[in-house]
């Protein structure tokens, strides 16, 4: 499969294609600029030490993949969408938008459908099989492949299927999926973002996480 990282020159995308790209998929970083794309590709493949990641616009990154990805902040979440919704059709596409409040990241400003997963769902259409992950995992360690991330990765959407071919890349990337439902469960997903926010201020750490007990490793 090729994964495309749209908006993947920010906090979230590095960390995700890189860690991928070890564990063998094809990845491209998508960008709304293809030389900002490049550049970020350029500095992962020099620190993988071979040529495993491409990139590109996000709109070709989109047509280009089998599954897209989404880390944009969630003020880019719909108009990002918009670009890209023609080539997202029949396809897999996980969103890792968090609707955090612009002004106070210990709280969330979810849209009226409920979440922003939903939200997603709901503009591309039931052609496309939106599933949500990696909400409640920090940036920086995605960003550390030598890292092991002590963090659960929860996923939910109302495709079961697709939904099982997020989990396998997340269990490719050395950590524990599991399906928490459909997309509704988003709107618990995406609102425990902004308590472990809320955690790590607190408690002046940089890496809380969700960590499921009493349920089958």
């Amino acid at each position: 499969m090729t994964i495309a990282i749209l908006g993947g020159t920010g906090d979230q995308g590095p960390g995700l294609a890189l860690r991928w790209a070890m564990a063998g998929e094809d990845v491209i970083i998508g960008s709304r600029a293809k030389e900002k794309a490049e550049k970020v590709a350029a500095e992962l493949n020099a620190e993988l030490g071979q040529n495993k990641i491409r990139g590109m616009d996000n709109v070709a990154a989109a047509a280009a993949a089998d599954i897209s990805v989404l880390t944009v902040p969630y003020s880019a979440h719909l108009p990002t969408l918009e670009g890209v919704k023609a080539h997202l059709v029949g396809k897999i596409f996980v969103d890792v938008s968090v609707p955090l409040d612009p002004e106070n990241p210990r709280k969330m400003k979810m849209p009226a459908i409920g979440s922003a997963t939903e939200e997603a769902q709901a503009f591309l259409g039931e052609g496309t099989k939106v599933v949500a992950a990696f909400q409640n995992v920090a940036a920086h360690l995605l960003r550390d492949p030598k890292h092991a991330i002590d963090c659960d990765i929860l996923v939910c959407g109302n495709d079961v299927e697709a939904k099982k071919v997020v989990m396998g890349l997340v269990s490719k990337m050395g950590m524990h999926p599991y399906d928490v439902g459909p997309a509704e469960s988003a709107r618990v997903v995406e609102g425990m973002t902004s308590m472990l926010i809320r955690m790590n201020i607190k408690h002046k750490v940089k890496g809380a996480g969700i960590r499921l007990t009493g349920l089958p490793r």
